[in-house]
């Protein structure tokens, strides 16, 4: 299914303000959702269910790192020998791996990493990523801080 006009037009308020309410609540209720876009609920239902077949929307829970143990935080630049697909594969396993992204410039993808403290995150870089074939290269670039979307 393709978006046509109308679905185009109304995914910016369907959700509220740039995904607000159902960023907020995943599960908020038709009858409070349609109101707050200025639908109805059966009409923010039905709005919501072909962004949702077409794929142009997903509703998925994010966890928080920092909420979850992880104080020492990094992104990782990966470069790899041949295809980063292999590389990210393995990389999926690890616990301690947020996400990972595919890129097209200097590293073949980057992958964000939280870990209890510095050390353990140095023990992961060194220990878990590094021996991972097709791994050439890893620059880490930690930081302490976490800016959330807002959603209020």
């Amino acid at each position: 299914m393709t978006l046509d006009g109308q679905d185009r037009r109304s995914l910016p308020p369907l959700p509220g303000a740039r995904g607000a309410e159902l960023q907020a609540d995943g599960r908020i209720a038709y009858a409070d959702l349609g109101p707050k876009a200025g639908l109805s609920a059966s009409a923010a239902r039905q709005r919501l269910q072909r962004l949702l077949d077409s794929r142009a929307v997903q509703v998925v829970g994010v966890t928080d790192p920092v909420a979850m143990g992880g104080q020492a935080m990094a992104l990782l630049g990966i470069g790899v020998d041949g295809g980063p697909r292999e590389v990210a594969d393995a990389l999926a396993g690890q616990p301690e791996v947020v996400y990972s992204v595919f890129t097209s410039g200097g590293f073949g993808l980057f992958a964000e990493v939280a870990r209890p403290g510095p050390k353990d995150l140095l023990d992961f870089v060194g220990d878990v990523v590094r021996p991972i074939e097709g791994v050439r290269e890893v620059r880490s670039f930690p930081y302490s801080h976490r800016f959330l979307w807002e959603v209020g």
